[in-house]
């Protein structure tokens, strides 16, 4: 019972510093998307057998012992379940690919993830792979699996995405993405892309956080010239997705992030 005390004691100042800090840092505003509730109640189909589903990568984070408080929920959480949902829902609605309304947690130490052809890793930049995680993850990647990575900014957080990207693939390059590659022409015609941001960097007037001013659109390709890896750095699809059913998020920024979106899973389940 004292642990459990302690516990909620933390969980409710750390709460208050959050907001405090959100208040602060805005002005004085609390931004229209801070007190938005992230829940979302389970869709009544969600056990369906479906071709695709939205397969989120589980992961340790960068600095946090897997005990600590931070690491209850882990950066890898970012954005559940709405972006999830909400992009399932786009998916079903835009495309015929069979498509489970409900999401897939997958972690990489067990076997979980050679049933999913399509994996999704939000905030990569503070992603830490232990040497078994990267090997498996590297062995799913070369036998067809595609990985999509998402929602991490300027050079310091790409200096960590790479040290985990190098033990997975020490010997492969990450390549700037042609705009004549298939992955963006499989079903939209993606050459005229722009950076899409996140819902605190738009509250601010902007479009990039930290350092991270121009989009990239890179990748890593096996010997066959198939994308394994895209990397979606300076950018986050994953805002996008979450509130393009708010007003306050500008349309062409979630159009564009489900284009993306779309285009990766129909490239991964046919190349």
């Amino acid at each position: 019972m004292r642990l459990r005390t302690v516990f909620v004691s933390v969980f409710i100042l750390l709460s208050l510093w959050t907001a405090l800090y959100a208040q602060r840092r805005f002005g004085g505003q609390r931004p229209w998307w801070y007190d938005e509730d992230d829940d979302m109640p389970i869709p009544p189909d969600a056990k369906e057998k479906t071709e695709y589903a939205f397969a989120r990568l589980k992961y340790p984070s960068y600095g946090r012992p897997p005990d600590s408080i931070w690491a209850m929920r882990g950066n890898w959480t970012i954005d559940w379940p709405k972006a999830d949902r909400h992009f399932a829902a786009g998916v079903r609605r835009l495309t015929r690919i069979h498509t489970r309304s409900m999401e897939q947690f997958v972690d990489l130490d067990s076997d979980e993830i050679y049933n999913w052809p399509w994996i999704y890793a939000v905030e990569s930049g503070h992603w830490q792979l232990t040497d078994k995680q990267a090997a498996k993850l590297r062995d799913y990647l070369l036998r067809g699996g595609f990985l999509m990575t998402d929602d991490f900014h300027g050079t310091f957080e790409w200096e960590i995405m790479m040290q985990s990207m190098r033990k997975v693939f020490p010997d492969r390059a990450v390549v700037d993405l042609d705009n004549r590659d298939a992955i963006f022409h499989v079903l939209y015609n993606l050459d005229s892309r722009f950076q899409v941001p996140g819902v605190a960097a738009i509250s601010q007037g902007v479009t990039y956080e930290y350092d991270g001013i121009e989009p990239k659109w890179r990748g890593i390709y096996d010997d066959r010239g198939r994308i394994m890896v895209a990397i979606c750095h300076n950018m986050d699809l994953g805002d996008a997705w979450e509130w393009a059913d708010n007003p306050n998020y500008p349309e062409k920024y979630a159009t564009l992030a489900y284009r993306v979106g779309i285009n990766y899973i129909l490239y991964a389940m046919t190349h």
